[in-house]
């Protein structure tokens, strides 16, 4: 369990649970989202279309009372009346005023306009501008005339007098004519003379701006959209804040496009553009209803998912709860109460390999049984057998205390160095060394052998001492200087050397044993060969082919010893290890793994 240990345990039944949910509700979502979308593009074409259709309403309602008011000025300046035919002209009320102001010209001129006004259902102001020398004249159907303020110090009066155009129409503007000032857009026309064509004066019509807000309340009764006039240097001449006529409507009025739809629509008539635009939020109301209604929808699915899924996941993971009573029951050691799980899917077959499982493993965790059973046994015929080594050490110690009483100097050092040699051989520290410790060895088993010999064999060590400390498997060195002894310098007077050096090579340890003895014949290097390629049988304890098995159990390579020999002139082993099979800690990893 410690696997567990700090993580939060999730249940196969949860992970089922979840992944059908994730599975439903991403389909889900994206059908939710992908259509509340699509109706809400839906929508925003629908009102768009909507709006297109009342801004070209509005210019049609706005164009019809702007001809009208440019037809009454038509007709006025010829001065017809309801009491003359359109063939008659020889009454004209409106020039017979401007030249002559009579009381009559003026009483005559006034009721056919008022005739005019009284047929429109808006605020209409009419000003006759005598320019012949006369008195003005002012019309309306309610208004309060300012005498005091006349339209002939306007600048576009000025220009209209002196232009060649026969009338103009003056965008929004304050109708300073009348009291209180309101917002006007006017219709302006020279009146000529019918006989020499001479201008007598200028007719101004002037139609409340108020008119425009009944024409769009009518149009837009179910709507709460925003309804601004432009002309064509997109000056603002109508909007509901009065405050922003006159300015750009680019630069203060003109909503973003992204939040907002946008509809504009020029006038045939006028050089004029109605924008019309609405906020996003506000065609919302429609989305929200569908967007509610499948929000509803969705979580009925995903509560009908859910019961589902616990259903299924509780039916599929009951034998794997089965079976993991089964294992808890192993694992307590209970072997005998593991149940049989009846599933024809592959937990059953599951089941029935855990089942075989179990009974190899009580067979294997009695054979354990039985065999801890035999090593203590083997131990303490061990430990027994620990007692002839320490008899033979008192024995040979007792051999040293002896030849020391004699004074045997040669039996002294040579018991002693035997000593050493048993208990390094004997040791259980593990199955290496260091190359310090090897050399030590070898030093030993070097002082017997110059016993033996008299001296005529020298040995000399060239050793790098950074690799002193890298261990290499034990009684490796011995067997190679030994070999060198007995086959090249046993047979030689006097002069005898063995050289063995250890240097670093191409990223490893290299380790030479050389001698200056008469070499090997022909029959031994075929023996020697024979023997490390594995042909020949060894029955010696420690020997090439014992050190050449270990080396290679040791650094995993198959050729380990390589030797050249010429005769007369003596022989050359070469052993190789790769540098990181010899540090000490990859060596102390062998050591710990090769104990027990």
């Amino acid at each position: 369990m410690r696997y567990f240990e700090g993580k939060r345990f999730i249940s196969i039944k949860v992970k089922i649970v979840m992944l059908c949910l994730i599975v439903v509700i991403i389909p889900i979502f994206v059908i939710t989202i992908n259509a509340y979308t699509s109706s809400e593009r839906l929508l925003e074409t629908k009102y768009r279309e909507l709006l297109m259709d009342l801004a070209k309403q509005t210019n049609i309602r706005i164009d019809e009372y702007l001809k009208e008011i440019e037809k009454m000025t038509l007709v006025s300046s010829f001065g017809i009346s309801s009491g003359t035919s359109a063939a008659d002209k020889a009454n004209y009320p409106i020039q017979d005023y401007l030249r002559d102001d009579s009381d009559d010209n003026a009483d005559e001129a006034r009721g056919m306009l008022m005739n005019y006004i009284l047929l429109k259902d808006s605020e209409i102001s009419i000003y006759i501008y005598n320019l012949n020398g006369g008195k003005d004249l002012f019309i309306s159907n309610g208004l309060e005339y300012d005498y005091s303020y006349s339209a002939k110090g306007e600048e576009w009066f000025r220009f209209f007098e002196v232009s060649s155009s026969r009338m103009m129409t003056i965008d929004t503007h304050v109708n300073k004519q009348v009291k209180p000032n309101k917002m006007a857009i006017s219709h302006a026309r020279k009146i000529l003379d019918i006989n020499s064509g001479t201008v007598l004066g200028i007719m101004v019509v002037s139609i409340d701006l108020d008119i425009i807000d009944v024409v769009n309340t009518r149009l837009q009764k179910a709507l709460s959209s925003r309804f601004t006039i432009v002309d064509e240097s997109d000056n603002i001449i109508y909007n509901a804040d009065e405050a922003l006529l006159g300015q750009k409507f680019s630069d203060t009025v003109r909503p973003d496009e992204s939040d907002h739809i946008v509809v504009q629509s020029p006038f045939d008539r006028q050089r004029w553009t109605t924008f019309l635009y609405i906020p996003m939020s506000e065609l919302s109301a429609e989305g929200y209803v569908l967007q509610h209604r499948m929000i509803q929808l969705a979580l009925l699915m995903l509560l009908f998912l859910l019961l589902i899924s616990l259903f299924l996941s509780s039916f599929i993971t009951r034998p794997i709860k089965s079976l993991m009573n089964s294992i808890l029951q192993v694992e307590m050691g209970q072997f005998e109460q593991v149940g049989d799980i009846k599933s024809r899917d592959e937990f059953g077959l599951l089941a029935v390999r855990f089942n075989r499982m179990s009974h190899e493993l009580k067979r294997l965790v009695e054979q354990i049984q039985k065999d801890e059973v035999e090593k203590a046994s083997a131990e303490m015929k061990a430990l027994q057998s620990q007692i002839n080594p320490h008899f033979l050490y008192n024995t040979l110690a007792t051999v040293k205390w002896i030849a020391s009483l004699q004074r045997a100097d040669k039996i002294v050092i040579m018991t002693d160095s035997l000593i050493s040699m048993l208990r390094y051989a004997a040791r259980a520290e593990g199955a290496t060394a260091s190359i310090s410790e090897e050399l030590d060895n070898l030093r030993n088993y070097m002082t017997i052998q110059n016993v033996r010999y008299y001296n005529r064999i020298r040995m000399d060590i060239e050793a790098d001492e950074t690799l002193l400390s890298c261990r290499i498997p034990k009684l490796i060195l011995q067997p190679l200087v030994e070999n060198a002894i007995f086959h090249g310098l046993a047979s030689i007077e006097e002069g005898g050397i063995v050289s063995v050096r250890i240097a670093r090579e191409s990223g490893g340890i290299a380790i030479y044993v050389c001698d200056n003895g008469a070499g090997m014949d022909a029959e031994t290097v075929r023996l020697v060969e024979q023997l490390l390629s594995g042909e020949q049988a060894h029955e010696g304890g420690i020997g090439l082919l014992n050190v050449q098995r270990r080396i290679q159990l040791f650094s995993g390579h198959t050729q380990s010893i390589r030797f050249c020999t010429l005769p007369g002139e003596g022989s050359s082993f070469r052993i190789v290890f790769p540098e990181e099979y010899g540090l000490p800690e990859q060596a102390g990893m062998r050591d710990a793994g090769s104990v027990g």
